[in-house]
């Protein structure tokens, strides 16, 4: 015999809206039990650990990251090797490139046009437009003396290969660390920042598709750069990572 439908006039009782991975987080700060549902589970049984949205992180405080006087661009020979100097004598340093944007079918960038590393303190911005630039920044890059940190790496390998004829090595790309502890997907520095930190990290679109190629960079181009890899050295220094996920660097 088919079940009986309710009738129009019976409410359903509406089933209350999931908590957000902020509200989740504010209740663990205040010490209250986690009424959330379970995490989904990942085929080895563990739960899988939820990355926040972009809206989420909108509601964190922001990423303070360095201040102009912090931001340097050598132009010199010497400034070049100096900051050279620096980079190798850390180990470890903060990581991206930054090229010229193709808005049309077919056409090809030629980048990157700005390679920046970032130390605890710093950040060194190279446009490869300089001379003394490039193989200062090529000899870096092939260094195994120190460990270059950051996120979504693959494209960048592909432009340094064709701009400077180099395999990069020593590069620890974060999105394989976060996929190894369970995340899904690659995550990327904006949404590792919410997760790792409890920050926001706004990125602007504008800035992002600006001319990386031109002579002089605007300061909030520094800016932007300079804190794409000075946020994923402190990214990196909040995992703690172990000696074994270092070692298996790509």
């Amino acid at each position: 015999m088919p079940k009986s439908l309710p009738h129009k006039s019976q409410k359903q009782t509406p089933r209350p809206p999931k908590p957000s991975w902020l509200s989740r987080s504010i209740a663990r700060l205040l010490g209250k039990p986690d009424k959330s549902p379970p995490k989904p589970a990942s085929s080895h049984g563990k739960v899988r650990p939820v990355a926040p949205t972009k809206a989420e992180t909108s509601l964190l405080r922001p990423f303070a990251g360095l201040s102009p006087d912090r931001i340097h661009v050598p132009k010199t020979k010497a400034e070049c090797e100096a900051a050279a100097d620096e980079i190798l004598a850390a180990g470890v340093a903060g990581f991206d490139t930054e090229a010229k944007p193709t808005f049309r079918a077919g056409e090809k960038s030629g980048g990157p046009h700005v390679v920046q590393f970032a130390l605890t303190d710093k950040a060194f911005i190279f446009q490869l437009h300089r001379s003394d630039s490039l193989k200062v920044v090529a000899d870096l890059l092939e260094s195994e003396r120190v460990l270059k940190v950051g996120f979504g790496l693959k494209n960048d390998h592909g432009q340094i290969r064709n701009r400077l004829g180099v395999k990069p090595n020593g590069v620890l790309d974060l999105d394989h660390i976060f996929r190894k502890r369970g995340y899904k997907g690659q995550i990327g520095v904006r949404a590792a920042m919410g997760a790792v930190l409890n920050l926001s990290f706004p990125k602007s679109k504008s800035t992002t598709t600006s001319n990386w190629a031109a002579a002089e960079l605007t300061p909030r181009q520094l800016r932007y750069a300079a804190n794409d890899a000075f946020a994923a050295l402190k990214i990196m220094e909040a995992l703690d990572l172990q000696p074994a996920e270092i070692r298996g660097k790509r």
